[in-house]
């Protein structure tokens, strides 16, 4: 069988049932421009029906035994394993995606899901203490209706973290993917779980501009919106959010940095520092985006890092042996080079790349920065590693705090002097002896600062508090009196 026939999902959105749409988008290979076809575009007056429809499903799916609802999660993983190939070559051609990301991303879904399949029979609450002769309960109900609003860069497993957990909780969900990349980030999802059995109703699949993603959150039947994306949009929805009175998980975005500590081994050391730096191309939120290495090593490492970016080729994932795949679009293209070139003009100096290659950009290196430069204090998305040096513990702990962001931080060398200086920084994550970008579906997956607002991913603990409201009961063995 085959998961992603065109014949079904053509100009269509996902909606009890797919639906013809009154506007498309092109989907296009970012490697080559072709077209590989034309997905459907909601409206907001669709979003609103969307939103009536689910609250209504909700209602069901919640009654649903904790055993139907997680037969239908692991059912949805063995989906994903079934199709793994065929889902594969759409991230690769929809999203860029060299084959390694292409399949690790997959193989998060599938965990993913698994994972989620034991969230419906996990304690839903707990037991609490009264001074009343009664019985006390905290337990935890879904939420209702949740909004998911995922990004390009992962756009399976970044739209499946939020849907999958919602979904084995009770809730039903608006999902809307980036435009750019709604077959691999939407489509898929609608048809796994179509395939899988969720019932009619509960899940909808609405691509979209900015007003379906404004109609997603002020849907009034909506409740949560999980949002993964930038930080000016994740500010714009926490302020919408706020208004309605509505929760809102932002994941958004980060300049990560990794530490190489004096002693570190230089080559792995600067291995798991191009890995973190040009792992899809830099689109990640992880990305290691300041280098920030001992001043005993810098030149050294230095030197290795751009040999090894040098050696990696840029080109058409899916016809070609790459490294690096293309960047999204032109536009993001263009920002990135912007950023670079605007950083060698301040008086940065390239070690390696700072050129487009095609759709592509080549693994960059820059050096001889200041910590004021645009390269060293944005967040690129790209594959450029800016290099720094520092001295003393202390001053590496200041360069990593001194940023707006604080979502995850790699530190190589040796343990003792890293738990040290994690006990010093600011951020989400911290990865001993690993580059910044980690992920599995079991851990606790957020930031700090202008990264966001906190592990609302990955575990037990932080789904079931992210998809849940708490509502307390008591229970009495008769009538009490009242001196009313």
């Amino acid at each position: 069988m085959t998961l992603l026939n065109a014949e079904v999902w053509d100009r269509k959105f996902y909606s009890d049932g797919w639906q013809d749409s009154a506007h498309d988008y092109p989907v296009i290979e970012p490697a080559t421009g072709n077209a590989l076809g034309t997905v459907g575009l909601a409206t907001p007056k669709d979003v609103n029906h969307a939103a009536a429809r689910a609250a209504e499903a909700q209602r069901s799916w919640a009654a649903a035994s904790p055993q139907q609802r997680a037969a239908v999660l692991r059912r949805a993983g063995e989906l994903f394993t079934a199709h793994a190939a065929e889902i594969e070559d759409w991230l690769v051609r929809e999203a860029g995606s060299t084959r390694a990301k292409a399949a690790a991303e997959t193989q998060l879904a599938v965990g993913e899901c698994f994972e989620c399949a034991t969230l419906p029979t996990h304690p839903q609450g707990e037991v609490l203490t009264s001074e009343e002769a009664r019985w006390s309960l905290a337990r935890r109900r879904p939420a209702g209706v949740v909004s998911v609003i995922a990004p390009f860069n992962f756009p399976l497993v970044l739209g499946l973290r939020s849907v999958a957990p919602a979904l084995a909780l009770g809730n039903a969900v608006l999902l809307k993917p980036d435009p750019r990349t709604a077959v691999s980030g939407g489509v898929v999802i609608a048809r796994i779980f179509e395939e899988a059995g969720l019932p009619a109703g509960v899940l909808h699949l609405l691509p979209g501009d900015g007003s379906v993603g404004q109609a997603v959150v002020e849907a009034p039947e909506v409740r949560v919106i999980s949002f993964t994306g930038s930080t000016p949009v994740g500010r714009a929805i926490g302020e919408q959010a706020g208004r309605l009175l509505k929760r809102a998980h932002l994941e958004l975005g980060g300049n990560n940095a990794l530490v190489v500590l004096p002693g570190a081994d230089v080559r792995k050391a600067a291995s798991a520092g191009a890995f973190g730096s040009y792992m899809h191309q830099g689109q990640i939120c992880m990305t290691t985006g300041r280098h920030i290495v001992h001043e005993s090593l810098v030149e050294e490492y230095t030197a290795v890092l751009a040999a090894k970016a040098k050696a990696l080729p840029v080109g058409d994932p899916a016809r070609e042996e790459v490294a690096l795949g293309p960047i999204i679009d032109r536009r993001q293209l263009e920002r990135v080079h912007g950023i670079v070139t605007a950083s060698v003009t301040a008086g940065a100096t390239l070690a390696a790349g700072g050129e487009m290659d095609g759709a592509g950009y080549r693994a960059t290196v820059l050096t001889g920065l200041t910590t004021d430069m645009p390269a060293w204090r944005e967040e690129i998305f790209g594959p450029v590693a800016p290099v720094i040096g520092f001295s003393t513990l202390e001053e590496a702990a200041r360069i990593v705090n001194d940023c707006e962001y604080g979502l995850s931080v790699g530190i190589l060398g040796d343990v003792g002097t890293a738990m040290k200086l994690a006990d010093r920084i600011d951020s989400g994550k911290v990865h001993i002896n690993e580059q910044t970008v980690n992920d599995e579906p079991n851990a606790p997956f957020g930031g700090v600062k202008a990264s966001g607002t906190g592990s609302r991913f990955g575990g037990a603990a932080a789904n079931i508090e992210a998809f849940t409201e708490t509502q307390w009961v008591t229970v009495r063995p008769d009538i009490a009196d009242y001196p009313f």
